[in-house]
């Protein structure tokens, strides 16, 4: 392998880290409001807004129903009000964040459900706001899932950014088209599927390592 090749490789992987890396960085910050918001405004919970609940449910349903490939097309004005282009990783980042945001929220809703309701009823008992409750109890308790949430969207968003690049996103997906595929070169594909499955299996054991640590304690 040249060294032409060989930086070509570590450039799209760094390229591949970053589009991953900031996008996760985003959806967490704002899935994780969303998926609180969805489930503390259902009926019954400590700010119940059944009709703010269910324009949430509906607007998140919908992201999360719109195939990736699909919705990086759809949105191609947006991103170019964003980033200025619709090519390359900073315009793979917009698409990438916009799917991941409604799949945290359902993740991190998904990991409150486990919370046991006898909890927020004692911390209802002794005159905690909502807000306290939010922060005190239902964030703390569901730690763990959310961890686990949010490494499961940081791997899904690996694939993702990989079918980014075979449409012009840049990074490993763009490497395995343009020099594998198109160039009839299976090992530049060996290489890059190889370093796609590396990167899942180290976020994946960072959230594992991160989900022990929380539920210790």
């Amino acid at each position: 392998m040249s060294s032409a090749m060989l930086n070509l490789i570590i450039k799209a992987t760094l390229d591949t880290l970053y589009m991953v890396g900031v996008s996760g960085l985003i959806a967490a910050l704002l899935g994780v409001p969303l998926g609180v918001l969805l489930y503390v405004t259902r009926p019954g919970q400590v700010l119940a807004q059944p009709v703010v609940s269910r324009i949430l449910g509906i607007v998140t349903n919908i992201g999360r129903s719109v195939p990736f490939i699909i919705l990086m097309v759809a949105i191609i004005p947006f991103t170019r009000m964003i980033a200025g282009t619709s090519i390359g990783i900073n315009a793979a980042v917009v698409p990438l964040t916009i799917a991941a945001i409604p799949f945290v929220a359902r993740l991190v809703e998904g990991a409150l459900n486990e919370v046991p309701p006898g909890l927020v009823e004692a911390a209802q008992s002794m005159g905690a706001t909502p807000y306290q409750i939010i922060i005190k109890v239902l964030l703390p308790e569901a730690r763990g899932g959310i961890i686990t949430g949010l490494t499961i969207t940081v791997v899904t968003l690996v694939s993702y950014s990989a079918m980014a690049g075979a449409v012009g996103g840049g990074g490993l997906g763009d490497l395995g088209i343009r020099y594998g595929y198109n160039r009839f070169d299976p090992m530049i594909m060996l290489i890059t599927v190889a370093i796609l499955v590396v990167m899942v299996q180290g976020f994946q054991t960072l959230g594992d390592h991160l989900v022990r640590k929380a539920d210790h304690k």
